[in-house]
């Protein structure tokens, strides 16, 4: 996993940003109470970080690019930003496994690694909500279903449903960043002039 100065380069401004991103339109969408806003965030910051891996097809980029724009959320004003921290690293995490694991760059890797990113939105409120905020299970799973009621205008007893059909949207929304992601990246490649090595 070694990367040479222009890699680094490159890799630092996809990193800035992701940070950027989360920074600028997180308190936006946050106080607009945008609903999915966490998705949405999600997914532009995966879509950024997939176009880095088109630029820096290497192992390990896309993590690179989840620390810097995690560092980068530190300057964050006001809020909590403990949980957006640790979505966003893990969020990286996922996608570079799922690339990594996936041998030749894909477009259907980067759906995958898209829509499994942006699924941790989803799942991270079970396992963050308690280990730091104190809250429980329950709880977290009755925020979720009230959400999830509003948004699909079904009744809360519906609850199986509506968890399918947030997964779902998650996974889709994903999906849909990655397949962006990877079409944007080579059409920039391509404009800029850059052959991709592909490598992995």
């Amino acid at each position: 996993m070694k990367f040479n100065t222009r890699e680094l380069a490159t890799v630092a401004v996809f990193g800035v940003l992701w940070g950027i991103a989360e920074i600028s339109l997180g308190g936006v969408l946050k106080s607009l109470n945008i609903p999915l806003s966490g998705v949405v965030l999600a997914a532009i910051g995966l879509a950024i970080a997939l176009i880095g891996r088109v630029f820096v097809p290497r192992k390990g980029s896309i993590l690179f690019i989840g620390v810097i724009a995690t560092i980068l959320k530190l300057f964050s004003l006001g809020g909590v930003i403990l949980g957006p921290m640790i979505g966003i690293i893990s969020e990286a995490i996922i996608a570079e496994l799922v690339l990594s694991l996936s041998g030749k760059p894909r477009r259907v890797s980067f759906i995958l690694a898209g829509g499994l990113g942006v699924l941790w939105a989803f799942v991270q409120p079970f396992v963050t909500n308690p280990l730091l905020f104190g809250r429980s299970v329950i709880i977290v799973w009755l925020n979720i279903l009230d959400q999830g009621s509003r948004l699909l205008g079904l009744s809360s007893d519906a609850a199986l449903l509506i968890v399918i059909a947030m997964a779902v949207i998650h996974l889709v929304i994903g999906g849909l960043a990655g397949w962006f992601a990877w079409d944007v990246g080579h059409q920039l490649q391509a404009r800029l002039g850059i052959t991709s090595l592909d490598a992995t």
